[in-house]
């Protein structure tokens, strides 16, 4: 048991010094430094949770709720389009298909698959729907 844990931080250390682990942390780090993205996302939040509370009365204010669900689009537009959020969440789905292969070799290994093999698996959306079988 120890020895996996101890597997399991060095490949812990491995992700952190990955290239592409270290462009989203420059990219998270460029979005903390953007005033005016933080001052978007701070509105953003605020509508988010004046929209919850509009909501969640029984007397409900319809046309608040519909200028505040559209003042909650535009800012996610808005905040969307930032380029500094454009970076960091190309950078973040980058590290998220990393972190999902490791994540698929793992569940095959604990499967009783070849963990050498594992990652050339199509990994499961979780919907039966649109499935063309178990592999």
């Amino acid at each position: 048991m120890e020895q996996i844990i101890a597997k399991a931080k060095e490949l812990g250390k491995l992700i952190q010094a990955d290239e592409t682990y270290l462009a989203m942390a420059k990219a998270k780090e460029m979005v903390d430094a953007d005033e005016k993205l933080q001052d978007m996302i701070g509105e953003f939040n605020l509508s988010k949770m004046s929209l919850n509370q509009e909501l969640s009365k029984e007397d409900r204010n319809q046309e608040k709720v519909t200028e505040l669900d559209s003042k909650i689009r535009t800012l996610h537009g808005e905040i969307m389009q930032n380029p500094n959020m454009v970076l960091y969440s190309e950078t973040q789905e980058e590290l998220d298909e990393i972190i999902n292969k490791i994540n698929t070799i793992l569940s095959a290994s604990l499967n009783g698959m070849d963990p050498e093999t594992a990652d050339e698996m199509h990994s499961c959306g979780g919907s039966c729907s649109s499935c063309a079988g178990c592999h």
